[in-house]
């Protein structure tokens, strides 16, 4: 909070000309400090008498880091389904759990869950908390977070992980705020280190261009949202013997000021890239959007979905649900064909985990040949429909 000194304050108004949030009013001589302040420090830093200072509340400590063991994940379940995610969040929740005989619980919150929970224990779930209410049906950042917020309190998991996804993006930093933890965004690798146990949390940064490890030593519980198809998904297993607490809801978690009047999917977030097994994806070297009429053709004859590179869905040509990236979708399909893609390490970062890649473009130097199981030199135009005639030659076989 901001600390005014009235011994050391000479009424000079310095502060109150210095607030770029006008959030300080000087009044009989002293400022008077607002609600809209952030403290920025602007008139900390103006105030030549030093009357002004900014005191930061006190982090707590951790008792003992002891009392938190397990991992806990967030399975997200939207329109009556499971997002994929969850699985692969499962996946490497259990890896780390088995490193050190631990156990994980996988967070199911929604309405109509029906026989989901069963599917998470056979996914690698040790104990699933079905939270399963009407009012639920529909995401509520207020109510999400609460449960899961008391959840993490009732039950304290050294880790806890959600899919970094439009709704785990929505709510868990604002779990993790109020439980005072530090929360790395958008993984793509988590490891345990040796000599402590510590989450070591890997994502991009600066654009893509370094991998930034990162650790939180001395609070708990480490949290992390991961890019979904970064991480695998264990077989499923209906061996496996888990157990399914049905939490009792209570009255807080449902009260919130957000009412949800109606849902509506629009077609374009019907686009799944994410799930597609073959992706024809389009970039600048496409010249125009006509040249998407191509790569559609050629989705159509491979029972394939399009996507694209961030240039042109900067450019209107294609709507961003199909973008892949780093600021778009991470994507593995079994085939991922790349045309007048030049390889832009944003680019790459979000489908390098491809099985196999076959790049098109007629610069021979392009960076995504680097990355290419097979390359083709030379103008789309005239290799695509040679393509698609040749695929529908050997269909109509």
């Amino acid at each position: 909070m901001l600390k005014l000194n009235e011994e050391l304050c000479i009424g000079c108004g310095v502060c109150e000309d210095s607030c770029p949030f006008a959030a300080i009013e000087m009044i009989d001589a002293l400022p008077v400090i607002g609600e809209s302040c952030n403290l920025c420090g602007a008139c900390v830093d103006n105030c030549e008498v030093e009357a002004l200072s900014i005191k930061l509340a006190a982090i707590s400590e951790q008792a003992d880091l002891t009392d938190w063991q397990g991992v806990m994940v967030y399975c997200e379940f939207r329109r009556g389904a499971l997002a994929p995610v969850s699985l692969e969040l499962l996946g490497i929740g259990r890896k780390l759990a088995d490193t050190k005989g631990l156990q994980v619980a996988a967070v199911l919150i929604g309405g109509g869950t029906g026989d989901v929970a069963k599917q998470l224990i056979g996914h690698g779930a040790d104990v699933v908390f079905r939270v399963d209410h009407e009012d639920l049906t529909f995401f509520s950042e207020e109510s999400y977070s609460a449960i899961l917020t008391d959840l993490i309190k009732e039950n304290k998991p050294e880790i806890v992980l959600a899919g970094a996804t439009a709704i785990g993006r929505s709510f868990v930093p604002a779990v993790a705020i109020t439980l005072n933890a530090g929360l790395t965004a958008d993984c793509t690798a988590l490891e345990l280190r040796q000599e402590d146990g510590a989450l070591l949390q890997t994502r991009p940064a600066f654009g893509g261009n370094i991998m930034a490890t990162i650790v939180c030593p001395s609070h708990r519980p480490q949290m992390a949202t991961v890019r979904p198809k970064v991480m695998k998904a264990l077989d499923f297993d209906d061996t496996r013997i888990g157990e399914i607490v049905d939490v009792e809801i209570l009255s807080k978690w449902l009260d919130t000021k957000i009412e949800v009047v109606e849902s509506v999917v629009s077609e374009e977030t019907n686009v799944n890239i994410q799930e597609s097994d073959i992706l024809i994806s389009g970039g600048r070297g496409l010249e125009s959007e006509k040249g998407f009429e191509l790569i559609s053709q050629l989705a159509d004859v491979m029972d394939g979905n399009v996507s694209a590179s961030r240039a042109v869905v900067d450019a209107g040509w294609i709507p961003y649900p199909h973008q892949v990236g780093q600021t778009g979708k991470t994507v593995a399909p079994k085939l991922y064909i790349a045309c007048g893609i030049s390889g832009a390490v944003q680019h790459v970062a979000g489908m390098q985990s491809s099985e196999m890649i076959v790049a098109i473009n007629r610069d021979q130097n392009a960076p995504i040949f680097d990355v290419a199981d097979y390359g083709l030199v030379g103008d789309i135009n005239e290799i695509l429909p040679k393509l698609i005639r040749k695929i529908e030659q050997k269909r109509g076989e």
